[in-house]
Order: C-alpha cells, then structure tokens, then sequence
C-alpha cells in the first residue's frame, strides 16, 4: 500500500529579519487541530528566542486565516469520551497567546481571509492587524455553547471596551472587514492584490526598526493596562534604562547629531 505524503501543517520562513509563520491546513480552513496546535506553539517559542528574528508575520493559506479548533477532531474526541478542551487551552491556546503578546519584537497578524474562534484570539494578541478586504472575523465561541479562549476576554474589552466586547461575544456574526476597521479590530485593510506587498512593507519596516525598544514599548503597554500609574511609571523607568543601553540608542544619537538616518541592528 502506496502511503499518502502529507504537507506540514506549518511552515516557517526567515527572510531579512522577518519570519513568516504560516498555517497551512488550507483544505480544513486553517482549523487548529493537534499537530498544527503543537507546531504553532513551538515555532512561535522558536522565533521568539531567535535574535536574528525581528519581526514575526503570522498569516494564512487559502481562504481563511484561522478558523479556531478543529471541530471533527473535537467531536472525535468527544466521542471517544476524551474531553480535550480544558487541556488544550493549558497546554497550547495559552502558550500560542503568550507567545504572541509577549514576545521582545513586533508580531503582525496578516488575515488572508475569515478568522474565528481561536484564530480571531490569536489575531488580537498581535500589534498590527492587516486585512484582504474579503475577509471577516467572527468570535464563534458561544455560536457552539463554549466561553472564549486565547486571550479573547483580555484582548477584546481593551480594543472595543466591556460593552462592545460582550455583544460580539454573546452573539456572534461574521463581521466583514470594513465593519471591523471601523470597530477598532483591524489596523489596515487592503484589496487583495495589495495585501502580500502592504504586509510585506510593514514587516520589513518593523524589521528594520529598534526591536528591543518596540518590544519593550509593547511590555510597557501590557502593563499599564493592569498597573496603577505609580506602579507604570516605575516600570517605564526600568524599560527606560533597558534601551537606553543598547546599541541601537546610541546609533540613533549618533545619527541625530551627525543629522543622519540611524541604522538599527535590533540589539
């Protein structure tokens, strides 16, 4: 019996100090089944340590982004009495998120096409969100009877407020693209045939950026948002000193006073 090669779920590229981190289930619109899980969460921890990486795209193939939890192998589980959900969010949802967010770099989420459930989670926790304007995004939680997950009650409230968040997430709808522009959702949406080259601009200028001062910027932002004032001045200062000793300040002084453009190395 002739075995049938199957492609890899997922697919990474480092290309001039970018990665490209691409699910590649296309036929099952991108949907997180185990493999793709376990493979997202390690090479997202992968180029998270990588100092040559300083700048992470996570995109999609076909038609859709993301579309959340695979739910044949869901109900296959579920049929074999093996309830899942609660593990996987432990062991990968929050690791993907985590890593996502946290990361020391610039992480932009390029929506090819529909993004739901986990998918929509996994898009909020990036800094920039680009999107073809035939793509839509839906919560889809409550649609099949669950709570949300991947940092969807932590990302959400803080992009559109408690209010807003609460009605996407209670009633669930494909929000096209524009609508999702206008709500705060997206950052930019382009036709298709400018979306690869409006990503891959964005990327390559965030790449090319002081990486250490945006990933502490980022830090700064997370903590601000659960930190009183006094607490997030403090912590300012430390991220202040952190990059005010790298190389990339002193190349932009230097720069500046030699009335230059400085070129940043990310360290």
């Amino acid at each position: 019996m002739t075995e049938i090669a199957h492609e890899p779920p997922l697919q990474l590229e480092t290309t001039d100090g970018v990665a490209w981190v691409r699910l590649c289930r296309p036929e099952a619109m991108n949907s997180l089944d185990l493999a793709l899980k376990q493979a997202l969460r390690d090479t997202l921890e992968q180029v998270a340590a990588d100092a040559e990486v300083r700048c992470v795209v996570l995109t999609g193939t076909g038609r859709a982004f993301c579309v959340g939890q695979d739910l044949k192998e869901h109900l296959a589980n579920l049929t074999a009495g093996e309830a899942t959900l609660g593990t996987t969010v432990t062991e990968h949802y929050n690791p993907i998120v985590e890593a996502l967010a946290g990361m020391d770099k610039p992480v932009v989420a390029a929506l090819n096409g529909v993004a739901a459930g986990a998918g929509v989670s996994f898009a909020l926790a990036c800094d920039f969100r680009v999107a073809v304007d035939t793509a839509s995004i839906n919560t889809a939680f409550a649609g099949i009877a669950l709570s949300c997950d991947s940092g969807a009650s932590w990302h959400l409230p803080r992009l559109v407020g408690p209010a807003r968040a609460k009605e996407l997430l209670y009633f669930p709808r494909s929000i096209p693209a524009a609508e999702a522009l206008e709500l705060g959702l997206l950052t930019k949406v382009v036709p298709a045939e400018a979306f690869d080259d409006t990503v891959r601009e964005l990327a390559t200028m965030l790449a090319h950026g002081p990486t250490l001062a945006y990933g502490s910027i980022r830090r700064a932002v997370a903590y601000s948002s659960t930190h009183a004032l006094p607490e997030s001045l403090a912590h300012e200062g430390e991220l202040m000193s952190r990059t005010g000793a790298t190389a990339d300040h002193r190349a932009a002084v230097d720069a500046f006073l030699a009335k230059q453009k400085p070129v940043f190395t990310g360290r």
